[in-house]
């Protein structure tokens, strides 16, 4: 018996109940609270009509609402919140409720505090969604009973009844998440660090602080994996309270997961164990290399390196992350939605060997677009942009033109929509070329969310 679940469950059917946002992560979690008996009202900004298919799915339940663009004013005498992590923690709302004793929680807290199986947490700024599939793919093919959840879409909290002791739980955890979280990760996973979502962080360092915390709380049983290769990342080392696994593809590491004659292996007490080849990696990219890196080093003390391979050399990679759609009269195209930063994005041009046609622009998250240029010289063909960036990454290009006279000869064309996007690409592709979509920026001026962005790509690419 999970006696934390129970106690949890004795104690909220008492207590008055606010959830923020009826979205992806909040709405199983009024649904499982409705089904205790909890006294629960859910607030969000949108209206009735458009949040239609999540309060169907909640019909039966005695759940109060608050909808509309004032739906906060009556957050008043709660005594528990939880929150959806896109809204911070010190809007002036929040901070009067705290102040008159509410609890300020969310749906992945309470999941972190009362889950009994062993927590492995992955974040980082690129590559967070992909190491935690591989993660969970690879504790699948050794024998754990596994759980994916968190940022990478689903929720667990409302399937916690159904997690045991000796199942595993991985979960991508996002900054947002991650801001007041103190609860124990086992296993703390950082791919890297660079500027991102200063749209609602406040700085870099803020966002660095909130991302910190998937390690702070841990005990010295516990295992932290780092970057070698990112400067951020590897600045983390003394404030570990546990065990920490670096990782690098640039640096010839004594310890830790590391390259050596094409192979990722794992040197630990003067030995070196053989993990993968690199050859034998299906998803393309350096950058993949360094999410096998990590997925690596999380597992090692788990699984074996045959368990590791299995995945490599199966798994294809996950929707709107390099994904190709569909090659249309010699012309590939490609789908990496995901690609919401500008150094997401060079990582993936960089995966193609020769010169890609890019897609690219979107919702503006304040990040600097300065690298990029270079990148754009070297190796994108012909620029299409559309979106609220789109000036952005123009004066990248422009930038790299003055400074080194690369990329004068680069067509640079701007759009209204998706649709205008594609057929833009496609009008100036020929047999051979590759058309990318990796935008550099957020969704959010356009679509709901990168899945929405990738999907009417993919729709508009299959009409062609």
């Amino acid at each position: 018996m999970n006696e934390k679940l129970e106690q949890f469950k004795r104690d909220i059917v008492n207590k008055k109940v606010a959830v923020l946002g009826i979205g992806i992560s909040n709405t199983p979690l009024i649904r499982y609270l409705g089904k205790l008996g909890v006294n629960v009202t859910a607030f969000d900004r949108a209206g009735r009509d458009e949040l239609m298919p999540a309060l169907k799915s909640l019909e039966g339940l005695d759940i109060e609402y608050c909808l509309g663009p004032d739906y906060l004013e009556k957050l008043k005498g709660f005594d528990v919140i939880f929150k959806t992590p896109k809204i911070r923690f010190d809007i002036p709302e929040l901070l009067r409720e705290a102040e008159a004793g509410a609890e300020i929680t969310s749906e992945m807290e309470v999941f972190c505090r009362l889950c009994p199986a062993r927590i492995f947490g992955i974040t980082g700024s690129d590559g967070k969604t992909t190491t935690t599939t591989l993660i969970c793919k690879i504790l699948e093919h050794h024998g754990y009973k596994c759980w994916l959840g968190g940022n990478i879409g689903t929720p667990l909290l409302d399937r916690i009844d159904e997690i045991s002791g000796s199942d595993m739980v991985v979960l991508e955890l996002s900054s947002f998440q991650l801001h007041t979280m103190h609860n124990r990760i086992n296993t703390a996973v950082v791919t890297n660090l660079s500027p991102n979502h200063l749209d609602v962080h406040r700085s870099m360092q803020e966002y660095i602080d909130a991302k910190k915390n998937i390690f702070l709380y841990q005990d010295v049983s516990d295992t932290l994996v780092l970057n070698y290769d990112n400067e951020v990342t590897r600045g983390f080392v003394p404030e570990a309270p546990g065990k920490v696994i670096m990782f690098s593809r640039t640096a010839d590491l004594d310890k830790g997961v590391t390259l050596s004659g094409g192979k990722i292996v794992y040197r630990h007490g003067g030995r070196e164990v053989d993990i993968v080849d690199v050859n034998d990696i299906r998803i393309p990219g350096v950058h993949n290399v360094e999410n096998y890196m990590a997925a690596a080093a999380a597992t090692i003390e788990f699984v074996e390196p045959p368990d590791v391979r299995a995945v490599a050399v199966s798994f294809g990679g996950v929707e709107h992350r390099n994904e190709h759609v569909r090659t249309v009269n010699g012309v590939s195209f490609y789908n990496d939605s995901i690609g919401s930063s500008p150094s997401r994005t060079m990582a993936t041009i960089r995966a193609f060997n020769d010169k890609v046609i890019l897609i690219a622009g979107g919702y503006d998250k304040h990040l600097s677009y300065d690298e990029m240029g270079d990148v754009l010289a070297d190796k994108v063909k012909c620029l299409v942009l559309f979106g609220q960036t789109s000036d952005k990454i123009e004066a990248a290009l422009k930038a790299e033109v003055k400074r080194s006279g690369r990329g004068a000869d680069i067509p640079v064309f701007r759009c209204a929509s998706m649709e205008e996007a594609v057929r833009k690409a496609y009008e100036n592709a020929v047999a051979g070329d590759v058309v990318l979509l990796s935008p550099a920026s957020a969704s959010f001026d356009h679509y709901r969310n990168f899945e929405e962005r990738g999907n009417h790509f993919k729709k508009i690419v299959r009409e062609l």
